[in-house]
């Protein structure tokens, strides 16, 4: 999923083009993995961002079924039987990877829920959507999740917009984070913006997710503060302050420009 990640830049531009030169690395590469048996590539919920929006635009493409069929097995690794399963539908939210289901608690007791693997999964499952006719049974599936995970995460909305970096622990790991809150930004917006969530719910979610990111985060130079660096979980880069630069911040102002321009779609269908 690493090298696969880079896939959906170029399949827009073979979109946008025309140039084949742009699809045939990739679509060598994972027709390469759809002739294994293998399923459990998945093992971390960033993977499924990374990678399943490639097989999504290759079957938008193709009009070949066996991508989006084959990373729907994928998927369904991930969620149901990767360490257990990896998705809490319990909770509508998600464990990072087999290393945080359940004995596994943050030191108050409560689940780790890290705030930019949801937002990771979130993104994947509205770029997924997003190739796909909305009648079919795949898209009503995850479209289900979808909602599942939106519900989750307007409860744990900080009062101030944000989200904490460990979703449901903040005594452990609170605290502003921008990278996770850009991508539910970008997740709701989009929700909104397809009719699948209550206006009178979610778009004061969404309206307080924007300022939060605007006024307090956002730097009159550009630079974003509360931006998580590099890691797994949310112990890691702590602490995440307004001043600090992580050590990689190019996926903070990704999920920034995501939630940023779905948000102003949002504000342009008023």
């Amino acid at each position: 999923a690493d090298n696969q990640c880079c896939s959906q830049t170029y399949l827009d531009r073979f979109v946008m083009t025309g140039d084949s030169a742009m699809m045939r690395p990739t679509m060598e590469n994972i027709r390469g993995q759809m002739a294994e048996t293998k399923l459990g590539y998945w093992t971390w919920i960033d993977a499924i961002q990374m990678a399943m929006p490639v097989y999504a635009l290759m079957y938008k493409i193709t009009g070949d079924k066996a991508y989006i069929d084959h990373a729907m097995d994928m998927y369904r690794w991930s969620r149901n039987e990767c360490g257990g399963g990896l998705f809490n539908e319990a909770d509508g939210l998600w464990w990072r990877d087999a290393d945080y289901v359940p004995p596994y608690k943050e030191k108050d007791g409560k689940q780790c829920y890290w705030s930019r693997g949801n937002g990771w999964v979130l993104a994947a499952l509205v770029r997924t959507m997003d190739q796909m006719k909305p009648r079919g049974k795949v898209y009503k599936e995850l479209k289900k999740d979808f909602t599942a995970m939106c519900d989750a995460l307007a409860k744990c909305q900080r009062e101030d917009g944000f989200w904490n970096v460990s979703l449901v622990s903040p005594a452990t790991y609170g605290g502003k984070e921008t990278s996770g809150t850009a991508l539910f930004l970008y997740g709701i917006s989009w929700g909104l913006r397809k009719g699948y969530l209550k206006e009178s719910q979610f778009r004061p979610v969404a309206d307080k997710a924007w300022k939060a990111i605007a006024t307090e985060a956002l730097h009159r130079d550009g630079f974003l503060g509360y931006v998580q660096g590099t890691g797994k979980d949310p112990s890691a880069g702590q602490p995440v302050t307004y001043d600090k630069v992580p050590d990689f911040e190019d996926f903070g102002v990704g999920c920034f420009l995501l939630g940023a321009t779905e948000y102003y779609k949002l504000l342009g269908d008023d």
